[in-house]
């Protein structure tokens, strides 16, 4: 059953060094409070997992945390590059960076076939690209009833898995609402996950098309509200579009990044 920590705790509990591990949320929901607090702590060593790698892992990857990046897109939404990213692979800095990419398909169903327990997934993605040129993950295969040549995907498994909702009761049962991603996937590929929540209700009020991780499948929840920000959470606050233009500069400049990271530490 989950339980309920402090930020500190859940992330000392659940991400460690050398772990695979996903932040995931998509456009909203992302956790970035517990991305700081990953760097607060000095994690180092992380294979990062995400869809759409966006200022979160910028964010991690500057700070030293990362050595390898598994994801399907990456940039600062409708502003342009991750500079932080960008000098890790061409420069080494602050140390070097390992990466695998597959499309948002690809990812989608690896999540899909770890949360399932299945060891692989098949898609008709990746053909005609040349990403399997590119990734080893990425192999063809042939059905056995129609001959078909497919695409098999490894299965994301995860050691850990940090997401943001919006509501947790004091049971640990999680609802999340708005645009969802993978992260009821994400939680169920991973041996540990941390969800980080707006706030702790006494009963979970049932919402139309909302996703409910029960709490037999979370590891610890933590209340932390505002825990998305600069992205935001649908009911309780708006994305800091502000933000995310800022960061374009802070981050293309080692000096500007250094400055803020120790805003965070």
């Amino acid at each position: 059953m989950a339980r309920i920590v402090s930020l500190a705790e859940g992330v000392a509990q659940t991400v460690l060094d050398g772990d695979t591990v996903a932040f995931e949320g998509f456009t909203h929901l992302i956790p970035f409070a517990a991305a700081h607090e990953v760097i607060r702590q000095g994690r180092r060593d992380l294979t990062l997992v995400r869809m759409t790698p966006d200022l979160i892992y910028d964010q991690l990857i500057g700070a030293g945390c990362a050595r390898k990046l598994v994801f399907s897109w990456g940039g600062n939404p409708g502003v342009g590059s991750l500079h932080r990213f960008r000098d890790a692979v061409q420069h080494d800095w602050p140390v070097p960076l390992e990466v695998e990419e597959h499309s948002h398909a690809g990812m989608a169903n690896r999540y899909v076939a770890a949360a399932s327990g299945l060891p692989f997934a098949v898609l008709r993605g990746y053909r005609g690209t040349d990403l399997p040129a590119q990734t080893d993950t990425i192999k063809p295969i042939t059905c056995p009833f129609t001959g078909e040549v497919l695409t098999a995907v490894p299965a994301l498994r995860l050691d850990s898995a940090v997401v943001h909702a919006q509501q947790a009761d004091r049971q640990g049962n999680v609802q999340l609402w708005g645009i969802s991603g993978v992260q009821k996937e994400a939680v169920l590929a991973a041996s540990r996950s941390l969800v980080t929540v707006e706030e702790i209700v006494d009963e979970l009020q049932p919402r139309p098309g909302a996703v409910v991780l029960p709490g037999w499948a979370v590891g610890c929840v933590a209340e932390v509200p505002g825990g998305a920000h600069p992205s935001y959470a649908a009911g309780y606050s708006v994305r800091d579009n502000g933000f995310y233009q800022d960061w374009d500069e802070i981050s293309r400049d080692r000096e500007a990044f250094l400055r803020w990271l120790e805003g965070v530490r």
